[in-house]
């Protein structure tokens, strides 16, 4: 795990529980309704078994998910997420709200692509929040002005 910033700042000691590599895109697998060890590691191409391992027990040490037996023979069991683990709801979406109108400039095509397949898994991260959803941001072009339009994407 990452070296941890050890301040008094809420957002620092946010970071030290859940900002280490890989552990908030397990928490958005869970989210996204994978609950299996070989689901999330397949939907994290680059994230070895071992590192999932860690990142696991570290969630189920720090209450965030829970462990589930589903068969005794042979041995499998499935990761839940908590109460606890279910309020970081709100840090996730937000996340990905921010990266949707800030990080695909230029890539409004795959944003729109990316929304349609959260909102296909778990509509709940992309749909109504206050009345809005997901959005993307457009550029404007700079000859006319320097301002951002946001257009809303629904499905």
């Amino acid at each position: 795990m990452q070296k941890r910033y050890e301040q008094p700042c809420p957002i620092a000691r946010t970071l030290d529980f859940i900002g280490d590599r890989w552990t908030l895109l397990v928490l958005r697998d869970m989210f996204m309704g994978l609950s299996r060890f070989n689901e999330i590691l397949a939907n994290s191409p680059g994230m070895s078994p071992r590192l999932l391992s860690q990142r696991l027990k570290f969630l189920l040490d720090k209450g965030l998910i829970e462990r589930e037996v589903y068969s005794e023979y042979p041995p499998r069991s499935q990761y839940v997420l908590t109460e606890r683990g279910r309020s970081l709801f709100p840090v996730l979406r937000a996340i990905g709200e921010w990266g949707v109108e800030h990080l695909y400039e230029g890539e409004e095509q795959l944003a729109e692509r990316v929304v349609d397949a959260v909102s296909a898994i778990a509509p709940e991260l992309t749909g109504p929040k206050e009345g809005k959803t997901w959005r993307k941001t457009v550029i404007t072009p700079r000859r006319k002005s320097n301002r951002k339009r946001s257009v809303t994407t629904s499905k």
